[in-house]
This record gives C-alpha cells, structure tokens and sequence, in this order.
C-alpha cells in the first residue's frame, strides 16, 4: 500500500494536491455510461478520458458501466467530460446537482461520539462542486440507467426471436418441404430479417461507424461485420439470382415462371443477432446481481422519520431530517437517521452495518445509526447525520468505489482488449482469402464467408472485460454485508498474499479497557470476598485512575452498595486511603502497606497473577492485610479462536504491543501468537513493520488507535478495527466494523474466494478465445470436415459472457 503524505482526501471526496507553488484540487466524480458493449469500448473511453486536459486519472468499469475520474474543476468540468465520450460514440450521463442543504435552526454542540460515521468520513460522502450525490441517489442512477438497458434488450430479443423463428424453419427444411419452394421465398426470408438486423440489431451496427469514425473498433465492428457480412450475401443472390447461380453448385433451377432458386443464409445473420441480445440480456441481468449487497443496503433506508417540531411528533420525508432535530423512534421501527440518544433504552439490531446479528444496548448518549432495526423499546435522540453524511451512505460509497475500482490483475485484461479486435479483424480477413484459394470453385464463397463470420462473431472479448470487476464488485459487497468495508481492488487482491498478521495488543486483542478479575481475601483475615471489594471500591470510588475504575465497575456490576470514602487521599504511585464506615482502609502497592507497617502474607499470589499479565493490588483495613484485588486488560473472547485460524490459513501472527515484556508474554500464551515484540513505542510500530517486510514478508497490520496509523500505512494492508478511532480507520485498506478479531481471517478468506474466482475467470475467457478462433477459422475442417457455424459461434460467445458473470456470482454464498 503506497500512501503520498502530500495527498490528503477531505470529509467530501475531494482531494487537495499541495506542492510548493499552489494549492490544485481533485474532484472526483461517477459518470454513468451507455452503449458499451466489451472490453475494448471501456479502455477506448477511459483512454479518451484520460487524454482530456485537468484529468488526473479515469477509470472506466465494463461491469457497472461507470467511468469514474478524478479531475481539476478549473480545467475541465463534468459536461466538457461527457462531450469526450460521446464523440467516441456512447452516452455520458452528469449526475444531477444537489440542491443546497438547509441549515438547521439549532446545530447541534459536539460531536455526536465515536461512531461508523465518523470513521467513515473522508472516505464516502460526495460533494463535487454541486454536481455529486449521495451514495444512494448515485448508485440507483447506475442502477437505473442497468433496468432500462436490461428492459430494453429483452424486448429487442423478443421481437428479434419472433421474426427470426420462420426465417430458421425455412432454412432448416432444405428445400424438403413444398409450401417453402416459391418463387418470393427468398424475398419473404430478406422482409423478415431486415427489420432484425436493423431494428433489433441497430445498436451494433451504429456503435461500429461511430468507431470507423473515429478510427477504432470494437466488439460491435465484429458483430456488425459479421452479420452484415451475413445479411448482403444472401441478399444480392436474392437480388440476382442468376449471377450466384453460376457461382454455387449447389443453385437449383426452379420450375416456377423458370426462376433460379439460389440457396441464401439469411438465417445466420438473423439467428445471430437474436443470439447475441440473449446474451447480453442474461448477461445484463447476472450483472445487475453482483451489486446486490448495495441494492440491499439502499433498500434498507428508512422513507419517513418522526420529528419533533413546534413541540408536537409529526411524520416527515426522510429528506426533511436536518442535524439538530429530535427523532422519536418506537419498538419495531427503523432509526431513520444517525444521532445520539437522549433518552430512553432500547436493543438495536445494527446487523446491516455490522454483520453481527446480537442486537445492541442504548442508552443516553449512546449512538444509533440510520437504517438499523430498533427491536424493544422506544429511544429520543438528536439527529447528527443525515443525507449522504450517514453512516449507510458512507458504506454505500465506500464499497460503490471500491466495485469502481480496478485490482493490478485487471490491467492484463485491459492491455489485451486495447488489441484484441483489430487482431480479430485481420485474423477473419485472412481465414477469408485462405478459404478463398482452398476451397473448391463450387463453394469458395459460401465457405469462406461461414468461416469469417464465425471467426468475428465467437471473438468477442466481453468475457475478458467481466472477468474481473465482477468477481471484484460481488467480493466488496459480500464483505460489506459482513462488516468488512475493502477500500478497492488493490487491497483485495493483496490481502490474498499476506504471510504476516501484525496485531496491536491494546483493544484488538484485548478489550482495551481494564477489567476487575480477582478478588483474593487474605487467610485468617475475617473478611469475606465481597466484603474485601465492597471495600476497596468504596476507598477507589473518588480515584480517577483507570485501574480504580475498573474495580469500582467490577463491585457495581456483582451488585454491590459502596460506601462514600471519608479522608480520600492518594498516594502518589503507589496507592490510595480512606476511611470506609470507620474503618482505615489503603490499597495500592505492597511497599505501601510495608510503610505503612503491615505484613503481606499474598506476595506469591501477586506473582502469580503478574505472571498472568494481571495487576495486583494489596488491601489492609485498621492495620491488617485483608487480600489483594487484581485487574487486567483482558482479552476479547475471540481472540484466541480467530489467531489459531489465521495460523491454520498458513499465516505467522505477530502480536506488538507497549506493554511490558512480562505482560506481553503472558497475553501472548494465552492467545497463542507466534512471535512478540513488546515495549515498543508508538513511533517505532511502522519500523517494526518494515523490518518484517525487509525480511520478504508480505504484512498485514491490524489496530484500533491513533499511535496504529503510521504502522496501518506502512503495511503492505492496513486493517482497522471498527471501534477504533477516525485516524487509524481513515489510513487503513479495510475497516472492520464489528471489532471482532474473527473478520481479520474472514477478510483475508474473501480475498483468497476472490482472487480465485478472478484467475479461473481470466483462465476461461483466455482459454474459450485461444480454442474458439481457430475452430471458428477452420482448422478442424482438414481432420474431420467440421465447419463451425456462424450460429453456433454467436451462441458460444452469449455463453462465454455469461459463465464468468455466473462464476463471479457464486462468491455471494462463498464461506468464510
């Protein structure tokens, strides 16, 4: 992962370039395109792009049909833009501006708390100089422009097959069947397949003279080649029958008013054309299913909220939500929109943004998010985000630029299509001429027309162009369905060769928080286990140290009344004292209660628990030791099943951490990490990450804090745990929004799925062109005298398109 410090992304997709003279900035924006057919038509439109002045990079996606740039507004703009491709023959759509936000009448004060939105921002919400949308209203314009193009292909298909089926039947009865051998037979053949070709099939042919015009061709110059080829045979021998009568021995003499009857092949150009729009159709609509994951998150947005205005609860649009404004949610209902709770409690079901499917508790001041399922009772809170500032738009967008983005294996791919159909054009126009000059006299035409027809039509390389963004669109949106937010296809793909997990101890590993574990009462003290912490939590109750707190919540969560401290006094480093219910109480260090005077019985029970990575405390009460209490930041439950599957994945798990070497190691035992580097300051956590990469490692880094993010960059994949902070997440490739240790080994088995599923991808669109073309061209005829049909070619071609889109779709029920 290369990260330019001179590069920073703002909260609104817009990226400001500093150098020594001035200050330029990027936008970035989603064009949504029409009319491209393959490959070769989405490297032609983003090479054009990338030609335009004020362009910094563009990126054009065959699958989703979008082309995404980053550009300098002051150079160029969206329209300028989408003029550039529409001379290359296809249809830019500029997204619609957004009409100016309303301010609210009172803005909220603060921050709405450490939540996904936050972590999200600067990574999702678009606000390119008026012209962006949120990542809902994008993405349904993508999906918009996909149904009416599914729509429309279906209904050419229909028309194309019910006009084609007669014309099939005619050729298929050989001239065996009476009522077909008439005179005007011919001509009925040339009414009923004209409309096909240029009604149905139009899109082709005038895709292909856009791309003459332009000097460039793609896979509609081979389909229109092909079939035009096929259409203006049959109808000049339909014209002038008595001309190819000489030229095909096989021309009978009619009988009727002594016409020649000239066999014609009207069929292969008709059938083609219907062939190939079922092809595109299913193709169109297996596509449409690999962006199922973020159809099903905008389908998940609340339509209306509840607010509270003029000190009445009144229905709303959801559009109407501005940050400020008091929602009221009930049990059953969906939260509407971000915000923090200001009253009541409730369990939420935040599995849509999580993946995890145990419902959350909240409380005042806790956070909710928009689209989540509040399930048992009704919760007030004040709206922070809303529109494409939520944390549902944030995802939306993040994993829409993700599906947008190319992996480095796509670039083989792309290199290829640039090539592909100027090398297909002359491969057919040379099958032509050697089929010309070693066909018999008889049939040299027909031969070497079938032969370079099927050599354009099964060489269609849209196969090549899906192979890729399709398994990488399906990939991001299963992961974004389990919590997992992948930046783009390079972090994919690199996740794949990762030999190394690095993983920061403190709130990855462990909670991050202190937590009471033993409470150990001296032998023959008199004082009973709860007693001993009833104690020490009253003495600890006014501290302020963490470790205190942790034994306060450990007394308040077994039930315990605490009793208020008298004469509170803390004993700089080492302890406290107080006076509970009249009894002189100190806690702290031994060597405190050794000043004091008091003799420690428990010192090998302290050095067992340090030896646990736990930490001891020693309680007296009037001068006599009563026991000890111990706290520990504990480790997650997780985390030891999910490192033992990352070592059984074939990774070395290594786990940093500042904490003293003891501590370290006890921690480490306990989870069962491979390696330990301890006591290791924030500032050189990204050089021990080198050192590892130094060593021919290919590192991933997993944190949660701000003194993780130098390492979360230095790493080769960077993995931020989503209940982290802003910083580390925004400098991360992939966001763990459960903050669970087990997506760790699920992201890295996606990218693994993903990976795969690209490569057999690639292995069968090269390997169905590499069989395809020679038997297309005829080098089977010598052997077997097999001739592939022009038919069969196209129908081969549908299938090869589809089968990927198929393949890329089973990574939806991969398991991880």
């Amino acid at each position: 992962m290369n990260h330019d410090d001179d590069e920073v992304l703002s909260a609104h997709g817009t990226q400001h370039v500093l150098d020594s003279e001035s200050v330029k900035t990027v936008e970035r924006s989603d064009l949504p395109i029409e009319g491209m057919t393959c490959a070769s038509c989405a490297a032609r439109i983003e090479k054009r792009l990338s030609k335009q002045p004020g362009v910094a990079s563009a990126n054009v996606n065959f699958a989703t049909k979008v082309a995404t740039v980053q550009y300098d507004p002051a150079a160029t703009g969206l329209s300028q833009l989408a003029q550039a491709v529409e001379d290359l023959g296809y249809k830019a759509i500029v997204p619609a501006p957004v009409s100016a936000r309303r301010e609210p009448a009172n803005p909220p004060h603060g921050d709405a708390g450490h939540d996904h939105s936050a972590m999200l921002a600067g990574q999702g919400s678009m606000s390119h100089a008026g012209h962006a949308m949120s990542g809902g209203e994008d993405h349904s314009a993508h999906m918009n422009v996909g149904v009416a193009e599914t729509r429309r292909l279906l209904t050419k298909m229909i028309v194309g097959a019910v006009l084609a089926l007669p014309v099939l039947i005619i050729a298929m009865s050989h001239g065996k069947i009476a009522a077909f051998n008439v005179p005007w037979i011919n001509w009925l053949q040339l009414a009923l397949t004209t409309p096909v070709l240029f009604w149905c099939g139009w899109q082709f042919f005038r895709s292909a003279w856009k791309g003459l015009r332009h000097f460039s061709a793609n896979m509609d110059t081979l389909v229109a080649m092909g079939t035009g080829a096929a259409y203006l045979y049959p109808l000049a021998a339909t014209i002038w029958p008595g001309f190819f009568a000489g030229v095909s021995a096989t021309a009978t003499a009619g009988t009727m008013a002594g016409m020649t009857m000239v066999p014609v092949y009207y069929e292969a150009a008709a059938v083609i054309i219907v062939l190939i729009l079922l092809g595109k159709y299913f193709e169109a609509r297996a596509t449409g299913q690999t962006s199922a994951a973020i159809k099903k998150l905008i389908g998940m947005q609340a339509k209306t909220a509840r607010v509270v205005r003029g000190g009445t609860e009144q229905d709303v649009p959801i559009e109407s939500v501005v940050a400020g404004d008091t929602v009221v949610v009930r049990p059953g209902e969906k939260i509407p929109v971000d915000g923090r709770v200001e009253s009541g409690a409730s369990a939420v079901d935040e599995s849509m943004l999580t993946g995890e499917s145990v419902p959350v508790e909240k409380k005042a001041g806790d956070s909710v998010f928009g689209a989540t399922m509040n399930t048992t009772g009704a919760l007030r809170f004040q709206a922070t985000k809303v529109g494409h500032d939520t944390a549902l738009q944030q995802i939306v967008r993040l994993v829409q630029e993700a599906q947008g983005g190319k992996a480095p294996i796509a670039r083989l791919a792309d290199r290829i299509s640039g090539v592909f159909v100027p090398i297909v054009i002359a491969i057919a126009v040379v099958t032509f001429v050697v089929w010309w000059f070693v066909s018999p006299a008889d049939a040299r035409l027909s031969m070497s027309l079938v032969t370079a027809v099927s050599v354009l039509i099964i060489a269609c390389p849209c196969a090549l162009g899906l192979a890729t963004p399709t398994a990488i669109m399906v990939g991001t949106g299963r992961g974004a369905e389990r919590g997992i937010l992948i930046k783009g296809g390079e972090a994919l793909e690199t996740a794949h060769k990762l030999s190394v997990i690095v993983l920061d101890k403190t709130g990855t590993i462990t909670e991050g928080k202190p937590a009471l574990t033993d409470v150990v009462p001296a032998a023959g003290s008199g004082v009973s286990e709860p007693e001993l912490l009833r104690l020490a939590a009253s003495a600890e109750k006014n501290s302020e140290h963490p470790l205190a707190a942790a034994i306060v919540r450990g007394a308040v969560d077994r039930g315990l009344l605490l009793a208020e401290p008298v004469a509170f006094r803390a004993v700089v480093g080492h302890g406290v004292e107080a006076t509970i219910d009249g009894k002189a109480v100190l806690i702290g260090k031994a060597a405190l209660l050794a000043q004091r005077g008091v003799a420690v019985s428990l010192e090998g029970k302290a050095a067992e628990l340090a030896a646990l990575g736990r930490t001891p405390m020693f309680v007296s009460v009037d001068g006599n030791e009563a026991g000890l209490v111990a706290v520990a930041d504990q480790v997650r439950a997780e985390s030891k099943a999910a490192i033992a599957h990352m070592r059984a994945m074939g990774l070395r798990v290594v786990m940093m951490t500042g904490d003293n070497q003891r501590t370290a190691d006890a921690v480490a035992a306990q989870v069962g990490v491979d390696q330990v580097f301890a006591e290791v300051l924030p500032k050189d956590k990204a050089e021990k990450v080198k050192a590892l990469q130094a060593e021919g490692h290919v590192v991933g880094m997993v944190g949660d804090g701000i003194n993780d993010a130098p390492a979360l960059a230095q790493a080769d994949v960077g993995l931020a745990v989503g209940t982290g902070t802003d910083v580390a997440i925004e400098s991360s490739d992939i966001t763990l929004l459960r903050g669970d240790l087990r997506t760790v080994p699920e992201a890295i088995s996606l990218s693994r799925a993903t990976m795969r599923t690209i490569k057999q991808n690639l292995f069968w669109a090269f390997l169905y062109n590499v069989i395809g073309i020679p038997i297309a061209a005829g080098v089977l005829y010598p052997f077997t005298g097999w001739l592939l049909s022009p038919i069969i070619a196209s129908g081969a071609m549908a299938f090869s398109s589809v089968s990927v889109v198929l393949n890329s779709l089973r990574l939806r029920s991969a398991r991880q």
